[in-house]
């Protein structure tokens, strides 16, 4: 999720969220620091020059439960796109793709192992993967049994070559069909699969600007493929007297399984993919429907409420009480401030201030915008600050609680993922998975739980507690600063691509202390006043935390430079 930011999701008409990809399930992706060009680096909110690191899952999806929830910050961000969820083909992709549908999805694309992706590990190309029709057929069979397939648009791809292909993924159920690889060979490509090498001969797959002069793809190649598809889908259906593609969608039992001629290839019963379920006649297939709705937020009430900040940009303050069933608040908000003003607007950084008590739900402040601040006297759930896009947000229990704030945990699982801008300041613990993915958001918290700051590109973490495990896992950007009176916290690292160091430079110390200074501005931390109160002491507590790639691409460096001794 790299620089995934509000203003990126309020140009879109469709938004895909990729679970896996057909050439290489379950696997992430690397793409190493010679490959991260200026461009890329600044598209992705990272670092010219610095490896960044896709891990395999979404650190915000571990169950069918937290997808719905994806989808409903996706669909509150953006108020008019639809939401595709891209699964791979493979045995019970059924039972998941019934799943997707409950949770509010509107398209489902299954993709098979014959997709391109020439970066894709050679034993995963050759190995991984189940084809497109096996993906495809239980996807169409179980949504017809569950009466899900009238509210979801079925997708296909993955090494679809010919016209007699699109209109068999037809028959099996896909309404959408996707061209990939085709039309990479339409404008040039030579299938040399050297993709991750950045030596592509005919410039398709390269950042190198003299092989790109190579390139000689343009539309009306594409264009003329696409023609020629047409045109072979019509001969087909001519020729079994159908009068469009929408007559066969679904019609499984077009199709029968020919004889390959010989006992021993034949051995393979096909039938189980073209079953026809009871009533299948019957689906509407629409693929000009709205998209599926979702539920209003509390956010319905703000804008209203906000209408002179969101119409003249009149500097506000709103108060609510907030319940946990209130998700994703201030995301609707935020697509406002973006659609009318932009993400570099002349607000103010709290121009308008939502005051919220109690105990916000999932999400709180996902993708929120430059010039809203969100403050919660209370707690919060998982996903605060998610993809936060220049925000600020502030968590800090009630005044009456008699809890000691650095031994709770006030916010939940997975902080800031994919995080670009802002600030975060929790009195408090955070859970597990905090900053994964941030590429640019400052926070302050007191205490994480374990894997945090996991793949951080960017951004600063203070943090005025205790850790957990496997601490800075493929971390490859950002800053992070640990208080560490106990000198526990090195244990509980991953050093492979970190390395640590006390806080010595005036540069790195002004930040630190002026980070914690401001927490305790906003949170009222009375540990933070401890720390500052006794700063010249506590400083030589505090343990500063670089990964390895950013050591020669800093401003200033992060241990003072040895005094040089004389050799006589």
């Amino acid at each position: 999720r790299f620089g995934v930011t509000a203003e990126y999701l309020n140009q879109c008409e469709e938004l895909e969220i990729k679970v896996a990809q057909g050439a290489k399930p379950g696997e992430g992706g690397q793409l190493p620091g010679m490959k991260v060009t200026d461009l890329i680096a600044r598209l992705r909110h990272s670092t010219k020059g610095v490896t960044l690191i896709s891990p395999p899952p979404h650190h915000d999806i571990y169950s069918i439960e937290d997808l719905a929830q994806l989808i409903y910050d996706l669909k509150q961000i953006n108020p008019r796109c639809k939401v595709t969820v891209k699964l791979v083909a493979s045995s019970g992709v059924g039972t998941i793709a019934a799943g997707v549908a409950k949770a509010k999805a509107d398209i489902i694309l299954i993709s098979g192992h014959n997709g391109g992706t020439g970066a894709s590990p050679a034993t995963s190309i050759k190995y991984a993967g189940l084809p497109w029709e096996m993906g495809l057929t239980e996807a169409h069979q179980v949504l017809a049994m569950n009466n899900l397939r009238e509210r979801v648009t079925l997708r296909t791809d993955g090494g679809l070559r010919t016209g007699r292909d699109i209109v068999m993924a037809a028959m099996l159920g896909a309404e959408e069909y996707g061209i990939g690889t085709a039309a990479l060979i339409a404008m040039g490509c030579i299938m040399v699969r050297q993709c991750q090498s950045n030596t592509c001969p005919v410039g398709v797959c390269t950042q190198d600007e003299s092989l790109r002069a190579k390139f000689t793809g343009n539309a009306d190649k594409v264009v003329n493929l696409i023609t020629f598809y047409a045109q072979e889908v019509r001969e087909i259906l001519a020729s079994i007297g159908a009068r469009s593609l929408d007559e066969v969608i679904g019609r499984a039992d077009l199709l029968a399984q020919v004889s390959r001629g010989s006992a021993h290839l034949d051995d393979l019963d096909l039938n189980p993919l073209l079953i026809t379920v009871d009533g299948s006649a019957n689906i509407v297939y629409n693929r000009e429907r709205e998209r599926n709705a979702v539920p209003d937020t509390l956010d319905a009430e703000i804008v209203r409420d906000a209408a002179r900040f969101l119409q003249d940009g009149e500097k506000m303050q709103l108060s609510y009480a907030i319940q946990n069933t209130h998700r994703t608040v201030g995301t609707r908000t935020s697509s406002h401030i973006v659609r009318n003003f932009g993400m570099r607007n002349s607000f103010q950084p709290d121009h308008l201030t939502v005051k919220l008590q109690g105990s916000a739900g999932q999400a709180l402040g996902a993708f929120a915008a430059p010039g809203l601040k969100l403050e919660v006297s209370g707690d919060a759930n998982d996903y605060v600050g998610k993809g936060l896009s220049g925000g600020i947000i502030v968590v800090r229990p009630p005044q009456v609680s008699p809890l000691v704030v650095s031994e709770n945990t006030i916010i939940g699982n997975t902080v800031l993922y994919g995080a670009t801008d802002g600030y975060l300041f929790a009195a408090g613990r955070a859970g597990e998975r905090f900053a994964v993915r941030n590429s640019g958001a400052k926070v302050v918290i007191e205490g994480c739980g374990s894997n945090g700051c996991e793949y951080m590109t960017g951004g600063v973490a203070v943090i005025l507690g205790s850790i957990g495990a496997n601490f800075g896992a493929g971390m490859t950007g950002g800053m992070a600063y640990l208080y560490d009176p106990e000198g526990k916290a090195e244990d509980l690292m991953n050093r492979e691509s970190l390395v640590t160091c006390p806080v010595t430079v005036a540069h790195w110390e002004a930040e630190l202390k002026g980070l914690i200074a401001r927490h305790l501005d906003e949170t009222g931390s009375r540990k933070a006043a401890e720390i500052l109160q006794h700063w010249d002491i506590e400083k030589a507590n505090f343990l500063q935390v670089c990964p390895k790639e950013m050591l020669d691409k800093l401003p200033h460096p992060v241990m003072q430079e040895q005094a040089a001794v004389p050799a006589e």
